[in-house]
């Protein structure tokens, strides 16, 4: 193909904008909310308004100079580039960008998920000439089980352990609003207790139209009656002091990550749930396919296996390694 209108740092040169830049930059495109895309201090922001608001209420309201909000799916045309966000699933207002300038087609993914996932937006496939993807879980031993399950392993220790809470570390952007979600609609309509880090964004995905139901601060409850109960906090929360507050805690962890036994007995957790935001191998196989791209760049992860497939695949590849970008998500085990 062309030289790309994208360069390796994702920086699209015919408008000097880059894409979830690591430094403040004047024009930034930001994907989604979590640390490692999203950062303050940018000139102008152009990102979907679900992003602004969860930006705003992390880095406080004057976090940028100025901030644009643009829809899924409504074309941006500056100069002779267009920039069109899709929805990535990931967390609420995760966007992919489609960057479209003399005939190329350009999709910088993002974080992505492609399960369904009532928190957040359903993931779009684009098809593309260029597609630069992220590989958190990018190795064929991660085949992750689906959610439900999961989540039914967590309600079963819960009924067979009445006596004894549940803490459920679950970062506080994205996972812990989806394993609300997921709690909610196998059926636990229960109070949630949830760590004062969690209440804000729960909050905020209230008043953005995702109902989560009866929530409640876990700190103040009295002990004997937290019995049965399930808290979900910030992983950092449930092995340290705080979590002492509740009876015989059942310490749960909801990460991809949780699919490797030495980082589940590492984080001591006695009940690990195999919960991600991000797509495992296969599906990292099938969104190259998809989108018919006929060259791939891979980043944010386990690079090398996902570029030598594509190799495997007559496709142009090669890993980036952009500095700031973590294979945790950037948001500590967050994945």
């Amino acid at each position: 193909m062309a030289t790309p209108v994208l360069d390796r740092n994702l920086h699209i040169r015919a408008i000097d904008a880059y894409i979830d830049p690591s430094v403040p930059r004047e024009r930034a495109i930001i994907t989604h909310g979590h640390a490692d895309h999203a950062r303050s201090g940018h000139g102008a922001v152009l990102a979907t308004p679900d992003t602004i608001a969860i930006m705003k209420v992390r880095y406080g309201e004057d976090c940028a100079g100025k901030f644009e909000p643009l829809d899924f799916g409504v074309p941006l045309h500056i100069d002779d580039v267009t920039i069109t966000l899709f929805p990535a699933g990931h967390v609420l207002g995760s966007a992919q960008v489609l960057v479209e300038h003399r005939g190329q087609r350009v999709v910088v993914t993002g974080d992505y998920k492609r399960l369904p996932d009532r928190t957040s937006q359903p993931y779009e496939l684009v098809e593309c000439d260029l597609l630069v993807t992220e590989a958190t879980f990018g190795l064929p031993v991660f085949q992750h089980p689906h959610p439900n399950l999961e989540i039914a392993r967590l309600l079963r220790s819960v009924a067979d352990q009445p006596e004894r809470s549940h803490l459920v570390g679950s970062y506080a952007l994205g996972k812990a609003q989806r394993v609300i979600g997921l709690l909610r609609d196998a059926g636990w309509d229960a109070p949630i207790y949830l760590h004062g880090a969690m209440i804000r964004l729960c909050e905020l995905y209230e008043e953005l139209g995702v109902e989560l139901g009866d929530l409640r601060p876990a700190t103040g409850t009295v002990k004997a009656e937290m019995a049965g109960q399930i808290v979900i906090a910030p992983p950092s929360a449930i092995r340290d002091r705080w979590s002492r507050r509740f009876p015989d805690p059942v310490v749960c962890q909801a990460s991809g990550w949780m699919s490797v036994k030495q980082r589940a007995r590492q984080a001591l957790v006695e009940l690990p749930l195999v919960i991600s935001d991000h797509c495992d191998w296969g599906e990292l196989q099938q969104t190259v396919h998809e989108t018919k791209a006929k060259t791939v760049w891979v980043t944010h992860g386990r690079e090398d296996a996902l570029v030598y497939w594509c190799q495997t695949q007559g496709l142009q590849a090669e890993p980036l390694n952009i500095q700031g970008f973590e294979d945790d998500g950037g948001e500590g085990a967050d994945a």
